[in-house]
């Protein structure tokens, strides 16, 4: 990148920038050298931006924030390989009510597929989920509040439980590291993490991932949920009809798993680059199949029929072993992507599975260029 090009978000004292060049230069020399080294730059910049413009209210908020957001990346880069799933539900469900059984036994069997688990350290359901998947393959994002959430005895004292000052940066932090999402009857917090996954998959600001509404065996809590939704959002059509493809209500734990399990049986991840979207796959259409794609969704193609290839130079050499699918997509009809995705993971059903299907290296969250 040209010096030029770098100073485009920049201060406004020359002198300033000259040394701010000079201090990121010597920073990055001791610390190791960034093939992103703008990205640091830029931060030194907004950070001293922010003190001439912000105020001390705001500046505080920022500095929280940007240290909250630095640890926990920090706490989870070493898993960055190892597939997660996040479970919502109440801190207030009992160790006896099935509700907390099927989140127990949830979490476990995700761990014997080799993935971890993520709650927000709570009692309840979060305790559950946490005790099926044990500490050695939990995490904990807790919330401090008024009347202070403790973590739960799974958790507690875990170098991999996090204390958030602020739910945004919370829920950043789960999104971010998720790869599948598991939601259990639960309150207002529930709800706001079901709808705001949702809405961040829907309008294409983070990448597609499983996301199961789990109801007790023969409970109708969620299916009431989805009732509503089909009769009050779909049916006054907030919503259309491929977007309740974006989830899936079930009691049977079977199901429930082998929905986030067959979600990455063939799909890997996917990035956006310009207008085209490339879903990396473990085993790459046929001909034949390539062809079924482009009839099946004609209607989000919008240059004929997907591609299949290698990675394209913008990828930066990430996966290189992985076959593509490539295409050009407008970004607003994602519950037609889900189901191309699905479509996509049956056409490997029809050969024997890879070897580590269900169990992805690494799920990339490299949405856009």
């Amino acid at each position: 990148m040209s010096r030029s090009r770098a100073r485009r978000y920049a201060l406004r004292d020359e002198g300033l920038n000259e040394k701010l060049e000079a201090l990121v230069d010597e920073a990055l020399r001791l610390f190791g050298e960034r093939s992103d080294r703008d990205q640091v730059r830029q931060l030194v910049v907004s950070a001293l931006r922010l003190g001439r413009e912000a105020s001390p209210g705001d500046l505080k908020l920022a500095n929280h924030s940007l240290k909250e957001l630095r640890h926990a990346f920090r706490v989870f880069a070493p898993y960055a390989e190892v597939p997660k799933v996040s479970c919502f539900g109440s801190a207030r469900t009992p160790p006896d009510h099935p509700d907390w059984q099927q989140a127990h036994g949830f979490a476990e069997r995700m761990v014997a597929a080799g993935w971890m688990v993520i709650t927000g350290a709570g009692d309840g359901i979060m305790g559950a989920a946490q005790g099926g998947a044990g500490r050695a393959a939990s995490f904990g994002v807790n919330i401090r509040l008024p009347f202070e959430q403790d973590p739960n005895q799974v958790i507690a004292g875990d170098r991999k439980l996090i204390n958030f000052r602020y739910f945004f940066t919370r829920k950043v932090t789960f999104v971010k590291e998720s790869h599948g999402i598991a939601l259990f009857p639960g309150g207002f917090g529930t709800h706001d993490e079901g709808f705001e996954a949702l809405t961040l998959i829907q309008t294409s600001k983070s990448s597609v991932v499983p996301v199961v509404f789990i109801d007790a065996p023969g409970g109708s809590y969620w299916r009431d949920w989805h009732q509503y939704v089909k009769t009050h959002l779909h049916g006054r059509q907030l919503i259309s009809d491929e977007d309740l493809a974006l989830y899936k209500v079930t009691d049977d734990l079977d199901e429930a798993v082998a929905e986030m399990l067959g979600f990455y049986r063939n799909y890997h991840s996917m990035r956006y680059v310009g207008d085209q979207i490339v879903l990396r796959v473990r085993q790459a259409p046929d001909a034949a199949q390539l062809s079924a794609l482009a009839d099946e969704f004609d209607d989000i193609l919008a240059d004929g029929e997907p591609l299949v290839g290698g990675p394209l130079p913008e990828e930066k050499g990430d996966f290189p072993e992985l076959p593509r699918v490539v295409f050009a997509f407008d970004r607003r009809r994602v519950g037609r992507l889900r189901q191309l995705i699905d479509r996509l993971n049956a056409f490997a059903l029809e050969a024997p599975a890879p070897r580590d299907a269900g169990r992805p290296e690494l799920v990339a969250r490299e949405l856009s260029d």
